[in-house]
């Protein structure tokens, strides 16, 4: 920066504040006089703890806060340490003030800190506490993870519809709305009593602590270079975890009961598959025939359904 120059220095606030980049660092230290709203904002924290000098102007409206920066930046270098609110409204206060004058200062955007990615996640742990804290929501309050069960399949389905449809920002509504399933539970569990309680970390933690323990081919030395071989490696380290063996005989071990035939007949055979299972053709066809009356009772059930949502015709001279 040079003299005369407005500087606004805009941080991420889900980055630590003392944490600037090199371009932000350099204003703030060579910088005539720093500015900011108040002294309780995270980044003049760091800097006041770091030893610089920060000025705090207090609450003033979007005009008058352009006025007294651009005011300010007339013969010196000024920063402006952004607020947390990202200070609403400055920006088009400050185009109108420097529009105003014959030799307005330059006015600079300095970046401090960019986003890493996943950052958005952290607002929707932070928007979730909000919601269930005291305050918040008394729906989102009372939920408990039985009460919640039911719209975490309705989401699940919900994905794979908008996995069918094609439509990419639909899908990543509805991963959203599955996301939001996820740490609605965590947090429903991270108030429930300290010992049976774990929160969106544990959750996380655990994810990743199987991930890195089931490809051993990507974090470690082992080797499985084929997609075929993946998923040997994977039912053979699920199996070591749970105790049991790569070749257990009951191929529906650990499949929940209340996931719907097709997609358990599906594992079943992939699961043979790999472990090099022949299965019983009496006992395939028989599957077959039951698959084609369920689906066929299915489709009764769900032209019943239609009939029951549609609009009741109303009677003539009713």
């Amino acid at each position: 920066m040079t003299a005369g120059r407005l500087g606004l220095v805009v941080t991420s606030p889900r980055v630590a504040p003392g944490l600037l980049s090199h371009g932000a660092w350099e204003a703030v230290t060579t910088a005539g006089r720093l500015l900011a709203r108040t002294d309780d904002e995270p980044l003049v924290e760091a800097l006041v703890e770091a030893g610089l000098h920060v000025e705090c102007l207090g609450p003033l409206a979007p005009a008058a806060l352009a006025r007294t920066l651009v005011d300010a930046a007339d013969d010196v270098d000024v920063v402006w340490l952004g607020s947390s609110d990202a200070d609403p409204g400055l920006t088009d206060a400050l185009a109108s003030e420097v529009s105003r004058l014959e030799t307005p200062p330059d006015v600079e955007v300095v970046v401090g800190s960019w986003d890493v990615q996943g950052g958005r996640l952290l607002d929707v742990v932070a928007a979730m506490d909000r919601l269930r804290s005291p305050g918040g929501c008394p729906w989102d309050a009372e939920q408990t993870h039985t009460s919640l069960a039911p719209y975490l399949l309705e989401e699940a389905h919900e994905v794979l519809e908008a996995i069918g449809s094609g439509d990419a920002d639909h899908l990543a509504e509805e991963l959203g709305d599955v996301l939001l399933q996820v740490v609605f539970h965590a947090r429903v569990a991270e108030d429930a009593h300290p010992d049976a309680a774990f929160d969106v970390d544990t959750v996380a933690g655990l994810l990743v602590d199987k991930l890195v323990r089931r490809h051993p081919h990507v974090f470690a030395d082992g080797e499985a270079s084929s997609p075929e071989q993946v998923e040997q490696e994977w039912e053979r380290i699920k199996a070591t975890e749970k105790g049991g063996r790569a070749d257990a005989a009951d191929l529906l071990d650990g499949v929940p009961a209340t996931l719907p035939v097709d997609l358990t007949a599906s594992k079943v055979r992939s699961r043979a598959r790999r472990r090099g299972r022949e299965l019983d053709p009496e006992a395939l066809a028989r599957l077959e025939v039951a698959q084609e009356r369920l689906a066929a009772a299915e489709a009764d059930a769900r032209a019943a359904l239609r009939a029951v949502a549609s609009p009741t015709p109303t009677k003539p001279g009713t």
